[in-house]
This record gives structure tokens, C-alpha cells and sequence, in this order.
């Protein structure tokens, strides 16, 4: 069968439905990953077909060298017509159809199609619970208004796109005007041993567990980094990884002094996340890019920027966290990190200093209990198969 996959923001948005996509191959399908020009070579590195999608908003941002948000919108209204025009010419002769909800047009098409179709997310942000508010939304509990707050975020998400996406079904998808979205069964790639399944969802929505994308079988990591690892005890790991980030240097130094507070040996990952390599001292290793399932099984901890997939990575590494949230649903991440016992308190990163970034970072190396807990999350969340389970579902209902 046919299996379009449809998916777009930064590597923690494509990477999880790279491993669905190689586990719906594996069962005999043919699997098509639509996603932007830069995961080209990833997604076909790992023997899936790819669509390229234009729409790279948040480079958009960054390049803008724009203060005024109306000029911002504008760019993205336009920006908008492109990807969905191109989600709509990769999308439109699958058989079945996977899509992140972030790529906007999924579920106009998902409407369009009539295939089996599923949303998909690393993150419980489209199904409405009375347990806990939207995790788009910085708030622990609103009470009564939970169910609502996630209702706010599902209009909030593509309100600035309402022209396009009107324009678009109608005159290409010979649709009507959108009023309500229309239900799709929706899988969330995160473990039940990290956030259990809300009493007030149906069967319509399923928690999977992870979808990991381990290191091809024949990556091999840098001789000088396992040669660093070896020669001294367990270093911290510290990255914040497609969060763009202005003073670079600044948030090195601060990270840099925070490794020196707390005694610890470091690696430090610059991603995108504006780190820098400059006066980095021998006891810190810099690295660009490596494998998460290999990296973290040997550090002390990982310090970063809350994303659902590093989340996952780290906790299945049974490695205490520490999160250092920016913005969606980072803080969401840190929160039940911490509820969990796994981690710290997380530090919002306008909040950031050497001084508490290495007060989390000491309680993260020395808190026995602490790392008991990681070490018994880490085991359940190994025992899972995320992309087994997911792929199985998938497979009953095509």
C-alpha cells in the first residue's frame, strides 16, 4: 500500500516519523515522507522516498531581520499557499495518510481523501482532557478550563493561515469553508510511563510510546569523542537543539561557568541552538551532531531545551533531566520531568544563570534517588515498542 507521510518543522518533527515510516516499510509498504529540502538526505538515507515541502517558517524568522510581526505574518501568509500546494500534490494519491498536525494542511486533506488517515504527534496537543491545560499554554493546572484551553489552541494554531487554507479548499480541494475539524483517529509518540493516557479520552486517540530513530547499524561514533569519554568520569551533557538562540557566545560562557560551579566534565552540543565553540577548555567536548541513543548512555545527564523527542531520548537513557524550556511545549516536558521525580524543577531560559544551571546540574549528578527513578524509567520506556505499536494500529484500520 501507498502511505504518504506528512510532517515539517525542525529535526524533532521529521525524526520520529522517519522510524513510523521505516516500521509501515518493514511491513511491506511503500512509505513517502513529505517534509522540507534539508531532511532530503536523511529521509532517503534511510531508504524512504521523499516529497519536499517549501515552508521553512522558522528560517523564515530567523532571516526576516523584521520587528513587526504584521510583516512577519504576511511573509508566512505567503509562505503558507506554497506548502500547502505541495502537501497536496505529494499527499493526493496515497492510499493512506499519516500527518503531523503542524504541517496545516493535513486535516483539510485527511477531509479531502477518502483513505484511511491518522493524525500523529509527539506531544498530547490535539485532543481535549479535563486532566491538565493545553501543553501549548505555560500553566500547571486551569482547572475547569482545561478541556477548553486545548479547544483555544487547536483555533490559535492556524488562525493566521485562515485566508490561505479558505482560498486553497476551495479552489483546490473543492471543499467548503472549514467550521469544525473532522475526527481522525490520532496517535501520540510518548510513553504512558512518562504521561499516562487521560481517563476522559476514547479509543480514537492512542498513546504508542516513543518512535525512536537510532543511528544507522553502521554509524560509528569519533574516535577523540569516545577517546573523551573514557578519560574521565561520566561528562554532562548540555544542548538546546533547534532553539535559535541571539548571543551564542554569552549562553557558551554561561553554560561553560555553570559545568565549572557543579565540577563537571561536559559535552556540548552547538545543533542549532547558538552555541559556540569559542574558549571551550579541555575538560568540554563540542560536537555538532551524534546519534541520542548512543551519546546518552554515557553521560552523567542531559541538560536541554525540553523538545518531546529529547525528552524521550534522555529518559530512555535512564539519564536524569534537566530542562532549560523555550517555548510550546517545553515547559510541559519540564513539568513532568520533575513531577516524576527524574529531574529538577525546570529553568525557564529568560531565568537562566550559571549559578541555578549548575545548582540542577549537581542535583541531577548527585541525587541518588533521583537517578533510581531515571534508571527504572529508563527500563520501562525500553521495554516499549513505540513504532510496533503504532505501525500495528495503523495496520488494523487501513
Amino acid at each position: 500500500m501507498n502511505i504518504n507521510i506528512l510532517t515539517i518543522g525542525t529535526r524533532g518533527d521529521v525524526q520520529p516519523y522517519i522510524a513510523l515510516g521505516l516500521g509501515l516499510k518493514a511491513r511491506g509498504h511503500d512509505v513517502t515522507l513529505a517534509t522540507l529540502e534539508e531532511f532530503k538526505s536523511q529521509v532517503v538515507g534511510y531508504g524512504l522516498e521523499h516529497d519536499v515541502l517549501r515552508g521553512d517558517f522558522i528560517g523564515a524568522a530567523q532571516d526576516a531581520k523584521t520587528n513587526n510581526p504584521l510583516k512577519l505574518i504576511k511573509i508566512y501568509t505567503e509562505m503558507a499557499r506554497e506548502t500547502l500546494a505541495d502537501e497536496w500534490s505529494s499527499a493526493r494519491s496515497a492510499q493512506a495518510f499519516i500527518y503531523n498536525p503542524a504541517a496545516f494542511g493535513g486535516h483539510h486533506i485527511a477531509e479531502k481523501l477518502d483513505v484511511p488517515s491518522f493524525a500523529a504527534f509527539p506531544a498530547p496537543m490535539y485532543t481535549p482532557t479535563s486532566a491538565f491545560p493545553s501543553p501549548f499554554f505555560p500553566f500547571a493546572n486551569l482547572g475547569f478550563l482545561n478541556k477548553a484551553s486545548h479547544r483555544l489552541f487547536a483555533k490559535m494554531s492556524t488562525s493566521i493561515y485562515r485566508k490561505p487554507i479558505d482560498e486553497w479548499r476551495r479552489d483546490v480541494l473543492k471543499l467548503p469553508p472549514s467550521k469544525n475539524q473532522k475526527p481522525v483517529k490520532t496517535l501520540y509518540a510518548y510513553s504512558k510511563a512518562v504521561l499516562p493516557v487521560p481517563e476522559d479520552w476514547d479509543e480514537s486517540s492512542v498513546v504508542t510510546g516513543y518512535w525512536f530513530l537510532d543511528a544507522p547499524v553502521d554509524w560509528q561514533p569519533p574516535q577523540d569523542l569516545v577517546a573523551f569519554i573514557q578519560n574521565g568520569p561520566p561528562p554532562a551533557y548540555v544542548g538546546f537543539g533547534s532553539m535559535f538562540m541571539n548571543g551564542g557566545k554569552q549562553k557558551t560562557e554561561m553554560v561553560l561557568e555553570a559545568l565549572r560551579l557543579s565540577g563537571q566534565r561536559g559535552i556540548l552540543s552547538t545543533g542549532w541552538g547558538g552555541l559556540t565553540r569559542e574558549n571551550v577548555p579541555d575538560d568540554v567536548f563540542v560536537v555538532d551532531s551524534v546519534p541520542h541513543d548512543w551519546l546518552f548512555r554515557h553521560v552523567s545527564c542531559v541538560v536541554h531545551h525540553g523538545g518531546a523527542g529529547t525528552t524521550g531520548s534522555g529518559l530512555r537513557a535512564g539519564k536524569p533531566t534537566v530542562i532549560c524550556p523555550f517555548v510550546g511545549d517545553q515547559p510541559f516536558w519540564g513539568r513532568r520531568v520533575a513531577a516524576l521525580g527524574v529531574g529538577p524543577a525546570p529553568i525557564q531560559q529568560r531565568k537562566l544563570t550559571a549559578e541555578n544551571l549548575a545548582g540542577a546540574i549537581e542535583v541531577a549528578v548527585t541525587d541518588v534517588e533521583m537517578r533510581q527513578r531515571s534508571e527504572a524509567l529508563g527500563k520501562a520506556i525500553r521495554a516499549e515498542d513505540g513504532v510496533g505499536t503504532a505501525v500495528g494500529y495503523v495496520t488494523r484500520h487501513l
